[in-house]
């Protein structure tokens, strides 16, 4: 068919070379069925071995011998063709595979699958180390009914067997809403499930049902194939809805001191605000001052994306917090906005400006001369736009383009709420704002620059302060403080808007060795000053005479932000994103640390709440779970990227992004070994639960074996797991420490025989009854649930189930943490979903009593511990609540 016929044939032609092109994949698809089948009759022809499924009283087939016919096929082929116990990769990929629904006229899927590596596919049956299945395990809910040898009628066999691959793969290709299949479909048998209707003894099914053998998932068109313990009856007999146990926020770990400002204030109840991630934290300290911390958190968690910026209120209650933009898991932007929240009840006031700023909320500031009435805010837009809000109403009252440089800070006069000032880089600007009586809109902004003359115009105005005198202190990058005060205006160039006074500067002071980051007013009218490069704290007296200095350790960084506490208590931000506590006289101490770049290491302690975390900083930090502290810290000079304990937890493997990993001493911090294998990054790393192996995941493809001595000091090379075709992600030990199953980049699952000697175990299905005594893999029939629709495999960088094997713990790519049950083995599983990370989440797992979950935020540089409530978790919720009684964890029952 050409195309040339007339106007009218177009549609009619299109439809016909679809149904053409149709027809042709579905023929060459039959034709390799049907050559499947004739070459699995042509070895029984050959061979004749009786299976476990023939009529009693044949003679058992020899276990290396036997061919098994693929689980791939038709329904129509014999039962007599299907040996359980002897399939094999290279068997299972005889039906080919239409690809994914909704793919399937794309193009094929790649030849193999993620069945067997290029080069190891099974000669005949299984691997001779593999054995025969194991004992039942966990999963073993109802003994299996013994095979029939009776006939058993299908509801839809009206149709001729070469109609009925048709009729399926036609179905495959109208569901393409599904991301996971079965290899058996219901449609076909009426809703029945063969497996439940078992038939007498001596009697035989015709249709020898694969939904009993397997299940099948698409990534990215690569077929999954995941086989079914063989206690499993049936798949609608595992457990279905979100778990019985549930997640409090019990404690976040670290401060963003590294990149914010506006960041640090102490309200009226003594209580100390910041923020990490999407976290406002409300942090009350224990001991005085330079004491040991230990405190009490509280946690708002009402914003969808990272926060950038707080500000109190004269009341010391309120808090207004503003949110970067974002986007949710579907690439949907969600806009920046305000909140004002109460600090008491954790209750959301009021929303301001939805669809208003671009980009995030850069900087707010209530007014303080009329008792916070209002809200001025300046967003990260090209123009920074710069508004003021009624916040009792949430209504925009002015607007106007501020600069097209970077807003740093912004400010209401105490004396004056109609004077706003704003600083950044290479600016000052003092701004008269008329309120239009308050009605919306009405209310107009004029700008007046400040004028440096024959100061120094320095690069960036971070910070400044207003003096009691109604004079104004600004902090630069070329460590000087300067003093604006007011004058009146010039008569021959009256200022806009009516104003009568401006600002000019009257003093200087070079106070810092580099860039002024913060000032603070303290309540006795002195002010202090912070340091970037020299990390200095110093006070100073009226016409800026130094009175006093203290400097913060190197380790901690530069001063990022500083808050008056209780009498001279002062707390402090860091730029490596610690929260220190003290005063000039007696020096500080940390109450709240942090790491400062991307995590990606977690592990936690075989019989105590501690946990261990590495990353993109090169730090590798041991914390204090009950304590809510950093025990200790090292650096690894190299970016750590997995870590595990030893089972005794005596010492501890740390994978490095160099090939590199050590063992280090948990007590005395030394590095008691440092092998390099390959040079390519580590993965993942895994002692075996008996604490004799180690294996190594590598991005080179490999798995390195080693033996283990001496509670984990010394390690011998024992082997190496060689098959698979991408890359290492995850992996898992057995319970009695002698197989690993692991995942890989292109979605692999492979089954291997440390102690037989490292080998790979062709045929998967006889692991199906493995009981494992991790399961971090992404990839299982016992959670390939946990999968959403449409993902491209990516989505999930994390999975962890908890000791008692009643849930399972999901790290996502979208900022949130899943809660299912375990095993979680139904196709779109409800789960718990908690939202606070403002990052692709990384990592999870549960501590040694299941009492906690930890996770690690990426990007955002965050550590969340969360408190297990419910069956199974660590008894009532902690006295003081967590999260916003408005945020309980929603299911998420997607359609």
């Amino acid at each position: 068919m050409d195309g040339a016929g007339g106007p009218g044939e177009g549609p009619a032609q299109e439809a016909l070379q679809s149904l053409s092109r149709r027809l042709q994949v579905q023929e060459k698809e039959m034709e390799l069925v049907k050559a499947a089948l004739a070459e699995a009759l042509r070895l029984l022809r050959l061979q004749a071995p009786p299976n476990s499924l023939q009529d009693p009283g044949a003679p058992a087939p020899t276990r290396d011998s036997s061919p098994a016919a693929p689980p791939g096929l038709p329904p129509t082929c014999s039962p007599s063709l299907v040996s359980r116990g002897t399939q094999t990769e290279t068997e299972v990929e005889m039906q080919p595979s239409p690809g994914p629904p909704g793919l399937s006229n794309g193009p094929p899927a790649p030849q193999g699958g993620s069945e067997e590596p290029s080069g190891t596919q099974s000669e005949g049956g299984g691997s001779s180390s593999s054995g025969s299945p194991g004992p039942p395990g966990i999963l073993r809910l109802v003994q299996p009914p013994q095979r029939a040898d009776t006939p058993r009628r299908n509801s839809s066999s009206s149709s001729s067997p070469s109609e009925r691959p048709r009729q399926k793969l036609s179905r495959k290709a109208a569901s393409s809403a599904n991301l996971l299949l079965r290899s058996g479909s219901t449609e076909s048998r009426g809703g029945k499930d063969p497996l439940s209707s078992p038939g007498g003894p001596g009697s035989r099914r015709s249709n020898y049902n694969l939904e009993g053998i397997s299940v099948k998932m698409f990534l990215r068109g690569r077929p999954i194939t995941m086989y079914i313990p063989s206690g499993i009856r049936s798949l609608e007999e595992l457990p279905s809805g979100p778990p019985p146990e549930t997640l409090s926020l019990d404690w976040v770990y670290g401060y963003r001191g590294r990149d914010s400002r506006s960041n640090l204030f102490v309200l009226r109840s003594g209580e100390v605000v910041y923020f990490i991630a999407c976290v406002v934290v409300l942090y009350r300290p224990e001991g005085g001052p330079g004491g040991p911390g230990g405190g009490g958190q509280r946690h708002y968690r009402g914003h969808t994306d990272c926060v950038r910026c707080l500000a109190v209120h004269p009341d010391g209650v309120r808090v207004a917090s503003g949110q970067t933009a974002g986007v949710d898991k579907d690439g949907k932007p969600l806009q920046p906005v305000v909140h004002v929240w109460d600090s008491e009840t954790l209750l959301k006031l009021q929303e301001i400006g939805l669809g208003a700023f671009e980009r995030g909320v850069g900087a707010l500031a209530f007014s303080v001369a009329d008792q916070g009435a209002f809200l001025c805010v300046v967003d990260d837009s090209n123009e920074h736009m710069l508004s003021v809000w009624d916040c009792s109403r949430g209504t925009k009252l002015a607007e106007i383009k501020s600069t097209n440089d970077s807003v740093l800070a912004v400010g209401f006069s105490p004396r004056d709420s109609s004077c706003i000032v704003t600083s950044g880089k290479s600016h000052v600007h003092f701004w008269n704002w008329s309120g239009g009586a308050g009605v919306p809109g009405n209310g107009t902004l004029t700008r007046k620059q400040g004028v440096f003359g024959k100061y120094k115009k320095p690069k960036f105005v971070p910070c400044f302060v207003f003096l009691p005198d109604g004079d104004i202190l600004t902090g630069d990058s070329e460590g000087n403080i300067l003093t604006w005060g007011r004058s009146l205006s010039d008569a021959r160039t009256p200022g806009r808007g009516g104003a009568k006074e401006t600002y000019g500067i009257v003093a200087q002071a070079h106070a810092h060795e580099g860039s002024i980051f913060a000032l603070c007013l303290r309540r006795d009218g002195t002010v202090l000053s912070g340091g970037g490069r020299d990390r200095r704290l110093v006070q100073w007296g009226p016409g800026l005479v130094a009175l006093q200095e203290a400097e913060i350790p190197e380790h901690f960084g530069a001063v990022r932000a500083i808050a008056e506490g209780l009498g001279s208590e002062l707390l402090v931000g860091t730029t490596k994103n610690a929260l220190l506590r003290g005063d000039l006289a007696q020096g500080f101490s940390p109450v709240i640390q942090g790491h400062t770049d991307e995590l990606w290491g977690l592990c936690t302690h075989p019989f105590q709440n501690r946990f261990l975390t590495c990353g993109h900083d090169r730090q590798l930090c041991l914390w204090d779970g009950e304590g809510h502290a950093l025990a200790w810290s090292i650096d690894l000079k190299e970016t750590g990227l997995c870590a595990d304990f030893h089972p005794s937890g005596a010492v501890v493997a740390v994978g490095l992004n160099t090939g590199r990993w050590l063992v280090l001493d948990t007590e005395t911090r030394e590095i008691v070994s440092d092998v390099t294998d390959g040079n390519e990054q580590l993965s993942v790393v895994r002692y075996s639960p008996d604490g004799l192996y180690l294996a190594i995941g590598s991005h080179d493809n490999m798995i390195y074996i080693y033996s283990v001595s001496s509670e984990g000091a010394k390690s011998s090379r024992f082997g190496r797991c060689v098959g698979h075709s991408s890359f290492i992600t995850h992996l898992d030990w057995s319970k009695d420490g002698n197989f690993i199953m692991s995942n890989s980049g292109d979605y692999e699952i492979l089954y291997w025989d440390v102690a037989g000697g490292c080998k790979l175990l062709r045929n998967r299905y006889e692991s199906r009854d493995r009981e494992w005594a991790t399961y971090t893999c992404v990839l299982g029939f016992h959670v390939y649930g946990v999968w959403p629709d449409g993902s491209d495999g990516t989505d999930i960088n994390s999975l962890c189930r908890s000791h008692n094997e009643r849930v399972v713990a999901v790290a996502d790519d979208f900022c949130k943490v899943h809660l299912f049950q375990y095993p979680c083995a139904r196709a779109k599983a409800p789960s718990l979903v908690y939202g606070g990370h403002g990052s692709h989440v990384t990592s999870v797992r549960f501590t040694h009593d299941d009492s906690h979950l930890i996770s690690l935020g990426g990007k955002d540089a965050s550590i969340f511990q969360w408190r297990v409530l419910g069956a199974g978790g660590a008894g009532p919720a902690p006295a003081t609540p967590s999260r916003t009684p408005s945020l309980s964890p929603a299911s998420s029952l997607d359609v």
